[in-house]
């Protein structure tokens, strides 16, 4: 994951919603769910504390839905993000490109003042 400035227009999502996801990141993300084999996984997006740059981004395959959870399909591809941490992502594109060098999924989050040099965490705009 890496955080690189926000393309508008790019990705897709539910008027509303915090974060919007590319069409790339909604099929990985569905070969990852079709492999798993679990039934009603969806995509969960977040942030924690942590990291080098003060907040670490989470993704994972989730099964449990929470109440401060909001909630979007894209793609028919559950996308789940908490209520906390939806202000730190607002704004939010996650791609995801198959490259072998720096490949993976990336936000591009107009929050992140910085980002760590792998980009797996950021420091918040104030």
């Amino acid at each position: 994951m890496s955080v690189e400035p926000v393309t508008p227009d790019v990705g897709r999502s539910e008027a509303g919603f915090p974060v919007s996801v590319t069409d790339e990141a909604i099929e990985r993300v569905r070969k990852l769910i079709e492999r798993d084999g679990r039934p009603g996984l969806f995509l969960r997006l977040g942030v924690k504390g942590g990291g080098c740059s003060g907040l670490e981004y989470v993704l994972r395959l989730d099964d449990q839905p929470r109440t401060n959870d909001l909630s979007t399909e894209v793609g028919g591809i559950r996308v789940a993000v908490d209520a906390k941490s939806a202000k730190f992502l607002a704004g939010s594109v996650l791609d995801f490109t198959g490259e072998l060098i720096g490949g993976g999924f990336r936000f591009a989050n107009p929050k992140a003042k910085r980002s760590c040099g792998c980009g797996t965490s950021f420091t918040p705009v104030d």
